[in-house]
C-alpha cells in the first residue's frame, strides 16, 4: 500500500510536481468551494475584467455544494461534484491561474491539456465520502455568490481531506491506463 502524502494550502509549484497519478494525499487548509452557476458567475467576472472572488494561485477549488451544518458541525454532507460539469469553464480558469482542482470523475481532453499545459493537478474524491469528508471540515465561511446557496463559493478549512491524484501535471490520468 502506498503511504499518503500529507499537503497544506496554498500548494508551490513544486508540491504539485511532486504528485503523482495515483497518489493518495490529504489536504490541511483552506479550500474553495464552486459548482456550475459559480463557475459561470466567475466566467461572466473575467469577460468583464473583474477580479475573481479568491486569489487562485496555489488554492483549490472543490467541485462540491456542502449541506446545512448540523448542531456541533462546521458543515453538513460535503461530496464532491461530477467535475466533467465545470469542464466548459475549466480550461479558461486554469488559463487565468486556477490550478488545483477537486471533484469526481473524467475530465475532457481539453481539461487534461490545460492540466498539462499549466502545470496543474485534479483530484478525485471517492464518490459515496461526504459524510467522512464533512468531519474533516473545521470551519466554513461564504466568500462569494451568497444568493447562489449551496453554490456559492465557500472557504473551507480543512483537516486531512482525503483524496488521490487522477490527474498529475504531466497529464498522466488515473481514468486512463493508455496516458491519453
Amino acid at each position: 500500500m502506498s503511504k499518503i502524502k500529507e499537503i497544506t494550502t496554498p500548494l508551490s509549484p513544486e508540491v504539485i510536481a511532486s504528485l503523482k497519478c495515483g497518489d493518495m494525499v490529504c489536504i490541511t487548509g483552506s479550500i474553495y468551494t464552486g459548482r456550475d452557476a459559480a463557475h459561470q458567475r466567475m466566467m461572466d467576472m473575467l469577460a468583464a475584467g473583474c477580479d475573481m472572488p479568491f486569489d487562485f494561485t496555489g488554492n483549490i477549488i472543490f467541485y462540491a455544494g456542502p449541506t446545512p451544518a448540523p448542531p456541533g458541525m462546521a458543515t453538513g454532507s460535503i461530496g464532491p461534484t461530477t467535475a466533467g460539469r465545470m469542464d466548459a469553464f475549466a480550461p479558461e480558469l486554469i488559463a487565468h491561474g486556477l490550478r488545483i482542482m477537486i471533484g469526481k470523475g473524467l475530465r475532457n481532453n481539453a481539461v487534461k491539456q490545460a492540466i498539462t499545459d499549466h502545470s496543474g493537478i485534479y483530484f478525485a474524491g471517492v464518490g459515496g465520502i461526504a459524510a467522512l469528508m464533512s468531519q474533516c471540515v473545521k470551519n466554513v465561511e461564504v466568500v462569494a455568490f451568497e444568493d447562489l446557496g449551496t453554490e456559492a463559493i465557500r472557504r473551507l478549512e480543512v483537516e486531512r481531506l482525503p483524496v488521490i491524484v487522477a490527474i498529475d501535471n504531466k497529464g498522466n490520468d488515473i481514468y486512463n491506463r493508455n496516458g491519453t
